[in-house]
């Protein structure tokens, strides 16, 4: 009897295999992990605000390593955020002879908001969706 319990039991057992074949097709290949992996972008960077009065309102002045670096191009919006709290868009002008860690902004409204001139800030390219204003 022992034997035919087995016998009944490796039918039921065969007919609950996977095709493995099947659980493979679900796990991508390493090449595509590599391609997300290349795909990341960086998206946000710590820099530091300074004020030029010399550029109209609603303007940042941002070199052009630094726009590289987060995919911004010229007459981009983007957003610079100051202590977690304070947020201001700025369209960009990218300038060679900027300093890459520095961006360069019309001063008035910072002020107004308890910006002061060289302070630090996160700035990152400002997304069309998600964002109201």
């Amino acid at each position: 009897m022992g034997g035919e319990s087995k016998e009944g039991r490796r039918p039921e057992a065969s007919s609950r295999k996977v095709d493995v074949s099947k659980l493979v097709s679900i796990i991508p290949p390493p090449s595509e992990l590599k391609k997300r992996e290349e795909e990341k972008k960086i998206i946000e960077k710590r820099i530091r605000i300074r004020y030029d009065e010399s550029l109209p309102e609603g303007v940042a002045r941002l070199s052009k390593e630094l726009a590289s670096y987060l995919g911004i191009n010229e007459n981009d919006l983007i957003e610079i955020v100051v202590g977690g709290k304070r947020k201001f868009v700025f369209k960009t002008v990218i300038d060679e002879k900027v300093e890459a860690n520095t961006v360069y902004c019309y001063p008035e409204e910072l002020r107004e908001r308890g910006v002061a001139d060289y302070s630090i800030a996160t700035v990152r390219k400002r997304l069309q969706q998600g964002y109201s204003s």
